[in-house]
């Protein structure tokens, strides 16, 4: 009796249980060391505690439902009806998060038809490749290019004026956005720079002073590409 409860025949292919708790373990496991990997590899801006989760937890899901639909067309059917009703919606993610979930789904599909070495050969080879990129930085590069934001009234507003100030100060000036608010009694201008060297940054954002009526000024440093 306890043979037939725990054991599944699906079109010739035999689950045990000793071969489900191994696969659904193998997979964990190798979920958890790429949610380690993703921890410390990660520079996104939002709490990565969710995502941890997901990763640790995705290929477990998919072994569990790739050994119990095996090769039975009927099930499949069932399953993609199943899944047809669900709507997921999420925000589109970073290039590199969305490699780390295709992984884990790599993950539990291997665990999930049995196939544990290669599990675990291939998350090695993409665990090792993502650190090495990450140590050198592959691909990275360094900016000295700050973002502006400078806040003018509306009877002050002199687009020229307030570029012959940041020409002064900096050796690269370039105009991203100009927008109103208020009912337009204020101009948001932003400005892409790059700064000359030894430039005395209280002196310049005195002279910026000088042509927005002391309103706001920010700067902001250490930008990232979706920013500028």
């Amino acid at each position: 009796m306890l043979n037939s409860i725990f054991t599944t025949t699906s079109s010739g292919t035999s689950v045990t249980l000793p071969t489900f708790i191994l696969a659904m373990a193998t997979a964990m496991l190798l979920g958890l060391v790429t949610a380690l990997v993703y921890l410390k590899t990660y520079n996104s801006r939002v709490s990565p505690q969710k995502f941890s989760f997901t990763l640790v937890l995705l290929p477990v899901v998919i072994a569990v439902i790739i050994m119990l639909v095996g090769n039975n067309v009927a099930r499949a059917f069932s399953l993609a009806g199943a899944f047809s009703i669900i709507r997921f919606r999420s925000a589109p993610g970073d290039p590199a998060e969305i490699t780390y979930v295709l992984m884990t789904m790599a993950i539990g599909l291997a665990s999930g038809l049995g196939y544990l070495s290669y599990a675990v050969i291939s998350a090695i080879i993409f665990l090792v490749a993502m650190l090495l990129m990450n140590v050198l930085n592959f691909g990275g590069h360094e900016t000295t290019d700050q973002l502006l934001k400078l806040t003018v009234p509306e009877d002050m507003y002199d687009k020229q004026m307030v570029e012959d100030v940041l020409k002064q100060y900096a050796q690269k000036v370039v105009l991203k956005r100009v927008k109103t608010t208020e009912l337009g009694s204020l101009f948001e201008l932003q400005y892409l720079l790059r700064m000359k060297s030894g430039v005395d940054e209280k002196a310049f954002i005195d002279a910026l002073r000088t042509t927005n009526g002391n309103l706001g000024i920010a700067m902001q440093y250490n930008l990232i590409a979706d920013e500028y």
